[in-house]
């Protein structure tokens, strides 16, 4: 029985189910208002991350290019790929571990086994010279040396890197010595190396480049390097 003074039954239930309306709409947009905001948070971090890994191919682009400018002009090959002489930019010498400026450390040995045999220790001459899917040429394998290393401050808003650069005997040589460039002025692989580029960014994110190149004589009798082949390593 109802009297005067007080709700109605009916319209409590009806003042009740609006507050749950209410209270279920309010959840409904927070949730909605957080996953736009997830999202949009998402795609921040992915653009950063393709920003960041361009930046990081283009630090190996120039430093192979740079390591190929300085070779162009070295007129000894045979103490690069033996490993006897390093560029005059390398922060010391060619093997050792290394701080990367946004975090973490490498090893040059490790990174210069790892090219040449697939392994980071026990790069023994057996296992530079088993053929392999990567490395088909026998005991023409290079023998990848490190030869221009070192930090790079890209500015702004990219991230800084680490930059080693690997030279070894080209893939046409016939001699069975990757140490030194070919038997004679004119001979298989005469006057040819090959360049790998690693760069190591935030997190140990790596990209790797690798390109073929020979000397050239440009007028002015300047020497200059020409790239027969240029690939990303995935």
């Amino acid at each position: 029985m109802w009297f005067p003074g007080h709700s109605r039954p009916d319209a409590d239930r009806e003042a009740g189910s609006a507050v749950v309306l209410v209270l279920a709409g309010i959840l409904l947009l927070s949730a909605f208002g957080v996953a736009t905001l997830l999202l949009a948070t998402a795609d921040t971090l992915a653009s950063a991350n393709q920003r960041d890994a361009r930046a990081i191919l283009f630090a190996a682009e120039a430093g192979l290019e740079l390591a190929a400018a300085e070779l162009a002009a070295d007129p000894d090959w045979n103490s690069v790929l033996s490993g006897a002489a390093t560029s005059a930019f390398a922060d010391g010498p060619p093997s050792g571990r290394r701080a990367l400026p946004g975090g973490g450390a490498i090893d040059l040995e490790e990174i210069a086994s790892l090219a040449t045999c697939g392994v980071v220790t026990g790069c023994s001459p057996a296992a530079r010279q088993a053929v392999t899917d990567e490395r088909p040429w026998g005991p023409n394998n290079p023998d990848w040396k490190p030869y221009r290393y070192g930090p790079i401050s890209a500015g702004g808003t990219a991230p800084d890197t680490y930059v080693v650069v690997l030279v070894g005997d080209d893939q046409a040589e016939d001699d069975a010595d990757p140490g030194r460039d070919g038997l004679a002025p004119g001979s298989a692989g005469a006057g040819v190396v090959m360049l790998r580029a690693e760069a190591f960014g935030p997190a140990l994110s790596r990209r790797s480049v690798e390109a073929v190149m020979m000397r050239i004589t440009a007028p002015g009798g300047v020497s200059a390097p020409r790239f027969l082949s240029w690939r990303e390593v995935r």
